[in-house]
């Protein structure tokens, strides 16, 4: 049975007056003026209040209480987490070969608030190269499609190899250059088109093979010849990523296709294919690597350790990224330690050596160089010599053995901004004169609140780190590391290649983003990270899938008459203000925590959308129309979307229509 929060008194104050009149005759017999003018039922009356008041605060669970309750399950608020976007650099001169853009590059944008500029680092090295596509070409096996002019168009896309991929199949890319074509590493940066009506996929439980067989190759002016490929992130066009191959020396302009100008040509040839779907390709760019709104700090001091049990130091600057890949660092003595967000040096008279960051010390013994780390604080917790090592004292250093070698802070919601607004290089690099971010940055959020941790710990005390039940898996997709996910619905039985029937043992989980796009939509970072965490708490025999959401467009047509003396302006924005919330995928719905998936429009809650806007006498008769997908729907009748389905708010907006009355009272 569940549990159930239990009552301490439920007594109000008129059950404490009736109980103390009926204990009078007891005590006090003489006591026989039960009047309210009697100076002794005053009394009562003053005590049952004050009883009440009392009652009332005990079956009131204070904050303090219920944080302490969340730190003793080892529940903590989640930090904040930074956006990343993909920036492209461009060369200083069109006659120079490469430029390479360092780790850690600094590029900044003005802050919308007016504070400081928010600095984004590489999070990479790129080899910037002279070189610039010219054309694109789409071979299908049997004709060529210029597809240059969709290239990095927003809302446009391309087919690389058409609509029905075959072997022979091939997407040509033309290269302009003022000089020689370099052979270091060349870095296409790979966007697929994002589809509402066919959300990406993603199978969990590790490396699937690539639907097709690509190999690349150069025009080196007789034959096409293989390039020296490095790697293909895209899984051959079926996912964002990066395509990497060293840049061959022998290429040669010449004409090609329908392209009549010389070119040098690098191309991508399908071998075989199982596409399910055609690719659609929304950009290919070159010069262009991943960036997070984060700033590295490097020898920071924390200060020295004085052999006391349980000690803790702060870091100077907060709140601590978690770094995308975890890194393994070697110690002189041989031992090793895996460095999630922290790279924390202990130097103990024998050389600086990394010590582990841990969750909690539960499993740490009296030898284990183990630390506890708020990420939200920067506070570094040490061991009490029975759970966790005590750093030792060093004499030769006693105020600066413990060092903060590495770390990167920043984060929140700030950081999501739109597109071309990450241009001011902060980092001197030679012969790299701008920076740019064509698509807009995304996944930053905020420190979680304490009400949001609140409805978050009895989830995670329920699913134990375990996903079984469909909560479970909705939670879990919502924690994972680096996924940014806002809200999540488990469709069990449910297989993405297979929608009209239930196959047993297959989950698959809907994930919206925490974005402030009108239809947020999961990219392949966010996708990939919920399948690794999910993957990693699954049970055995679970299939699991993780997709983004299918969205539905509505919008409302109507018209309203509007009271004297309010103005028709005012009243028609808050009119469209209240629909865009109400419909919204994240702030939507009855209970205004994001519409429900596969929730069903009741015509009767847009009218009393309508009707509770200040000044909205009424609505005009007949003329509430609702549009879903640019179809009008049926008067006065509610509409159903399909299970799994999200609302968003149609681009051109809802159109309200508004009037003063023209009767005359």
């Amino acid at each position: 049975m569940p549990l159930t929060a239990p009552n301490l008194d439920d007594m109000q104050y008129a059950d404490i007056v009736s109980q103390a009149l009926t204990l009078i005759p007891r005590y006090t017999p003489e006591w026989t003026n039960f009047n309210n003018s009697d100076p002794g039922m005053t009394l009562v009356q003053l005590f049952a209040w004050m009883a009440e008041i009392l009652i009332y605060r005990i079956n009131q669970v204070p904050d303090l209480n219920y944080i302490k309750f969340l730190q003793l399950l080892g529940i903590e608020l989640n930090p904040a987490q930074p956006a990343v976007a993909n920036l492209t650099f461009g060369l200083a001169r069109p006659d120079l070969s490469y430029a390479i853009v360092p780790q850690g590059t600094q590029v900044a944008a003005a802050s919308s608030t007016g504070g400081q500029p928010l600095v984004f680092e590489t999070d990479t090295s790129l080899v910037a190269i002279g070189p610039a596509i010219g054309a694109i070409q789409s071979y299908d096996g049997l004709s060529y499609t210029n597809v240059f002019s969709r290239n990095n168009v927003a809302g446009q896309y391309f087919y690389p190899f058409g609509q029905n991929p075959q072997p022979g199949s091939a997407l040509l890319l033309g290269f302009t250059t003022n000089a020689a074509f370099p052979v270091q590493q060349i870095d296409l940066a790979v966007a697929l088109y994002d589809n509402m009506l066919a959300p990406q996929v993603m199978e969990c439980g590790g490396a699937l093979p690539p639907p097709a067989t690509i190999v690349w190759e150069y025009w080196d002016g007789s034959e096409w010849a293989a390039v020296n490929m490095i790697s293909d992130g895209t899984r051959a066009f079926s996912q964002n990523g990066h395509v990497l191959f060293n840049g061959p020396s022998m290429l040669q302009p010449a004409p090609m296709g329908i392209v009549t100008a010389s070119y040098c040509w690098i191309r991508a040839r399908v071998v075989a294919t199982s596409y399910e779907m055609p690719p659609q390709l929304a950009s290919i760019l070159t010069n262009t690597v991943q960036a997070t709104q984060a700033v590295t700090i490097t020898d920071e001091i924390l200060g020295g350790s004085d052999g006391t049990p349980n000690q803790t130091f702060t870091t100077a600057n907060n709140p601590i990224c978690q770094l995308p890949t975890p890194l393994t660092v070697t110690n002189s003595d041989g031992t090793t330690a895996t460095v999630t967000s922290l790279e924390l040096t202990v130097d103990e008279g024998e050389g600086p050596m990394v010590w582990q960051q841990v969750e909690d010390f539960f499993a740490s013994g009296p030898d284990d160089p183990n630390y506890v780390l708020d990420n939200n604080t920067g506070v570094v917790t040490f061991g009490d010599g029975v759970h966790g090592r005590i750093p030792g004292v060093n004499l030769t250093s006693p105020t600066d053995n413990i060092v903060a070698s590495s770390y990167r802070y920043g984060g929140g919601s700030a950081g999501n901004l739109p597109a071309g607004s990450i241009t001011q290089i902060q980092t001197s690099v030679p012969s790299i004169s701008s920076v740019t971010n064509y698509a807009a940055s995304q996944g930053g959020t905020d420190e979680e609140s304490v009400d949001d941790a609140k409805l978050r710990a009895p989830l995670a005390l329920q699913s134990n780190s375990r996903a079984v039940t469909d909560s479970d898996f909705e939670y879990m997709a919502t924690q994972a590391p680096g996924g940014n996910v806002a809200r999540a619905n488990a469709l069990p039985l449910y297989h993405p290649d297979f929608p009209n029937g239930q196959i047993p043992g297959v989950v698959t989980v809907v994930v919206v983003p925490n974005s402030n796009a009108a239809n947020p939509t999961p990219n392949q970072t966010t996708l990939q990270a919920v399948c690794q965490y999910l993957d990693a708490n699954r049970l055995l025999t679970t299939e699991v899938y993780v997709m983004g959401p299918t969205y539905r467009m509505i919008q409302v047509l109507a018209s309203v008459v509007v009271q004297a003396g309010s103005d028709l302006a005012t009243v028609q924005n808050n009119a469209v203000a209240a629909l865009n919330t109400f419909f919204s995928p994240l702030q939507g719905g009855p209970d205004g925590t994001g519409w429900p998936f596969g929730g069903t429009i009741y015509y009767s809650d847009v009218y009393r959308i309508l009707l509770g806007i200040s000044g909205v006498q009424r609505v005009v008769s007949d003329q509430l129309i609702l549009v879903l997908d640019n179809q009008r729907q049926q008067l006065c009748q509610d509409v159903t979307i399909n299970p799994g389905e999200l609302l968003y708010n149609a681009p051109a907006g809802h159109q309200i229509q508004v009037s003063y009355s023209t009767t005359s009272s």
